[in-house]
């Protein structure tokens, strides 16, 4: 789950950072709009979360730019101007949610997943598979009741799985959604995670597609 953070306020950005790190996203943080246009052409992000007043390019820019390219991930805006024509302007520009500094981290949180799990077609919190159960909110995983430990990026990298189940999705694709751009990424990291799953959960849940990728199969 990759998170694009559009935020020229270094403390702030870096706060947001850790807040989303530890929530179990990868981070991608940048601190213009040109830098968040670049980003956004060139990967593929969960959610967006936006300030309005930037440099170089401004926060509604960015957001036009966006969805003229038709770019659908999630745009949450976090910014001080909380002008009821601002909220206006942001939202009809084409964003998803609009919050104003300052504001509660636990409340961002839930927003961010609110907005993932709508881009993912999914209605209710927890993801049920068979006796597996997801919570992201409380980023937890039973099977058979029972709590199973899992190190941040296998969680992610199993919610991913879960919620694109029926589909093959090929070690690129996840490396992006697991990875920012900064991290260091070794070049069996995946095949490493998803032994680290199989061994946990059981061999029958993931398959391997030979040259394609990994799919969890919907339930029949």
């Amino acid at each position: 789950m990759r998170v694009l953070v559009v935020e020229d306020d270094p403390v702030l950005g870096q706060g947001l950072q850790s807040v989303l790190k530890q929530d179990g996203y990868a981070v991608d943080w940048v601190k213009d709009g040109e830098s968040a246009i670049l980003f956004m052409d060139s990967s593929e992000y969960t959610l967006v979360i936006l300030d309005l007043g930037l440099p170089k390019l401004n926060g509604l820019e960015v957001l036009r730019h966006f969805r003229t390219a038709g770019k659908e991930t999630p745009v949450l805006i976090l910014t001080a101007r909380d002008a009821v024509a601002d909220k206006i302007a942001g939202l009809d520009a084409g964003a998803d949610d609009y919050m104003t500094k300052p504001f509660d981290v636990d409340e961002l949180a839930a927003r961010a997943r609110a907005l993932s799990r709508r881009q993912t077609g999914r209605s209710t919190p927890v993801i049920t598979h068979g006796d597996l159960q997801l919570d992201p909110a409380a980023h937890t995983v039973t099977q058979g009741g029972v709590v199973i430990e899992f190190s941040g990026r296998e969680f992610s990298l199993l919610q991913a799985l879960l919620e694109n189940r029926g589909k093959v999705m090929s070690k690129d694709k996840l490396t992006e959604s697991l990875y920012s751009w900064k991290d260091e990424i070794e070049s069996n990291a995946i095949e490493v995670h998803i032994h680290h799953l199989r061994k946990k959960l059981g061999n029958n849940l993931i398959r391997t597609i030979r040259g394609v990728g990994y799919v969890i199969d919907k339930p029949e």
